[in-house]
């Protein structure tokens, strides 16, 4: 399984970006998917999650300004960021909980990041 990340890149502050992030490989179902960031020497932290029926997450201070979705049949989730401020600047990542088939054809879930990506933005 992996999970592929695009969207991220430079922006002004106010301005807007939508990442995604792709899942692909040997999946059975897919349960909550998130996208989290960090930045240097910080943990990483929780920015949104979404679980299978839509129910969402959000970060306190991303609410109101973040919006997460999925689409379950494309295997992705979606991050829009609006009204973006320089304390977003990190590196940004998506996890998904993803169940597969194991060899003895029982399943079995784990947890899968993607490779992560920037997101600057300059005041």
């Amino acid at each position: 399984v992996q999970l592929v990340e695009s969207g991220g890149g430079l922006v002004q502050a106010g301005g807007s970006l939508r990442l995604s992030c792709a899942a692909s490989g040997s999946i059975f179902s897919i349960n909550n998917m998130g996208w989290y960031r960090q930045g240097p020497g910080k943990q990483r932290e929780l920015v949104a999650n979404i679980t299978p029926i839509g129910s969402t997450n959000y970060a306190d201070s991303v609410k109101g300004r973040f919006t997460i979705s999925r689409d379950n049949a494309k295997k992705m989730v979606y991050l829009q960021m609006n009204s973006l401020k320089s304390e977003d600047t990190d590196v940004y990542y998506c996890k998904m909980t993803v169940v597969v088939t194991t060899s003895s054809l029982s399943l079995t879930e784990y947890d899968y990041w993607g490779q992560g990506t920037q997101v600057t933005v300059s005041s």
